[in-house]
């Protein structure tokens, strides 16, 4: 299907560790700098080459790469600079990121084409939790929260990209995420109601798009819809990012105010897909229609992602 280059996209993907090279180890059993197993530049390069193929395959599809793409599982801004550099980037992006306090060192990052957007201002948002149920008490520290405003033809857009603490256990950390995304409703509100200008959230939040504190972030205080989610359709149509055990999940999801819909603001919302053509989906017939993963545990399969990448497409007034 051909798309008119007028069309913009707005992309986010979980890349699932994009980390640099281990140094060779000492001891054969020293504890590496990735937590990954033989993690070396022949890897490493192969999981560089594995992002920018996708992007080419989405570009293939559109005819035009996306002049937004969040992304999650990054450590440190060595990676970025090198994907960026190479093709379809070919230096034309630019990398926004910051280092968090995560304790495994990953974080979110945006980059932008640099000949349709200017970056007005960037900033992380920390997010500290205090664990009292050990004595003394410590602080939990998770992602930070990447926030950063920009200019596309003469209008703001503010740009959340996130990812929200993780499952696991008894879902500890439910609490984590439900903190967070209230403290970005505050400030959601007040971009939209006091600074009259656009909103687009991004990232990894760890739940499905129909759990009520999700569906919650798209109202504000007087119970008016602010923000729209596509995601919840597609998971509704059994469209799934990422897996685990027998469940399909949408944990990927975009949310745009209500400027990108029916308004004269200059993109407006088409369409929106969970983008997993076949060369990302697992060659293993037990796994078909899953992500094709760079790691199964412990063992190296050299694949893309755990994840799918989704895709917002724009109008181009």
């Amino acid at each position: 299907m051909q798309h008119p280059e007028s069309n913009e996209l707005f992309a986010f993907y979980n890349v699932e560790n994009l980390f640099s090279p281990d140094p060779p180890p000492v001891h054969k059993l020293d504890p590496t700098l990735s937590g990954l197993s033989n993690w070396d530049q022949r890897k490493y390069d192969n999981k560089l080459f594995k992002i920018t193929q996708v992007f080419q395959l989405m570009q293939e599809k559109y005819d035009v790469l996306p002049m937004l793409i969040g992304l999650s599982e990054i450590q440190g801004q060595s990676p970025l600079d090198e994907l960026v550099k190479m093709p379809p980037f070919n230096s034309e992006y630019d990398v926004v990121h910051f280092d968090s306090l995560d304790e495994r060192g990953v974080d979110v990052a945006l980059l932008f084409d640099k000949s349709k957007l200017e970056l007005i201002s960037a900033e992380p948002l920390t997010y500290f939790f205090e664990v009292t149920d050990n004595k003394p008490s410590y602080y939990d520290t998770t992602r930070d929260v990447l926030f950063c405003k920009m200019r596309y033809a003469g209008e703001i857009i503010n740009v959340f990209v996130l990812h929200l603490p993780s499952k696991r256990g008894d879902d500890v950390n439910r609490s984590k995420r439900i903190f967070m995304l209230k403290d970005i409703r505050e400030k959601v509100q007040i971009l939209l109601n006091e600074k009259k200008e656009a909103v687009v959230l991004c990232g990894d939040f760890n739940d499905n798009p129909d759990e009520d504190y999700l569906k919650d972030l798209l109202y504000d205080d007087q119970s008016k819809q602010i923000l729209k989610n596509p995601s919840l359709d597609l998971y509704r149509n059994s469209n799934f990012s990422t897996f685990h055990r027998n469940d399909g999940l949408l944990f990927d999801q975009m949310m745009m105010s209500y400027e990108f819909f029916n308004s004269n603001f200059p993109l407006q919302f088409k369409s929106a897909e969970v983008f997993s053509p076949p060369p990302l989906r697992s060659w293993d017939k037990k796994f078909e229609g899953r992500p094709f993963r760079t790691y199964a545990g412990t063992r190296y399969l050299g694949g893309y992602s755990d994840h799918f990448p989704i895709v917002v497409e724009w109008y181009k007034k």
